[in-house]
């Protein structure tokens, strides 16, 4: 956040303090965390999706839904979404917004959240199931 005369940070300062904070998986960790239990989930539009293909067993949760849908404390919360240790892996195409929205569930107190180094691309460069 910026104060009065000072220059705001631009979406580079943001993206390097999000990923400071997170500890980013490459695909095949995150595949791992899965099989023990992490909640993988696409955050991509659905033209992406379409465009890309698909995370087979992933939620799909498109960004501008994401913090609703995973706030434990939120009425519009979906089931998975039990409490703030629940771990969540987060896609999008390249791992860049879904570093700013998984640094943005760990403001609400979701210390799990993370996201994919590289995203969808990078899961689909490992030869990681896609459909």
């Amino acid at each position: 956040m910026s104060t009065p005369g000072s220059t705001p940070p631009s979406i580079t300062d943001l993206l390097t303090a999000a990923r400071a904070r997170l500890d980013r998986p490459d695909p095949a960790r995150a595949a791992e965390l899965a099989e023990r239990g992490a909640i993988l989930v696409d955050t991509r539009p659905g033209w992406q999706r379409d465009e890309e293909g698909s995370l087979p067993g992933a939620l799909i949760i498109e960004r501008n839904h994401l913090e609703w849908r995973l706030d434990p404390t939120s009425d519009a919360r979906i089931p998975e979404a039990t409490d703030h240790d629940v771990t969540w892996v987060l896609f999008c195409s390249e791992g860049y917004s879904s570093s700013l929205a998984a640094a943005s569930l760990q403001d609400l107190g979701l210390r799990n959240a993370t996201d994919v180094d590289g995203g969808f691309r990078a899961w689909k460069a490992a030869g990681l199931p896609t459909a």
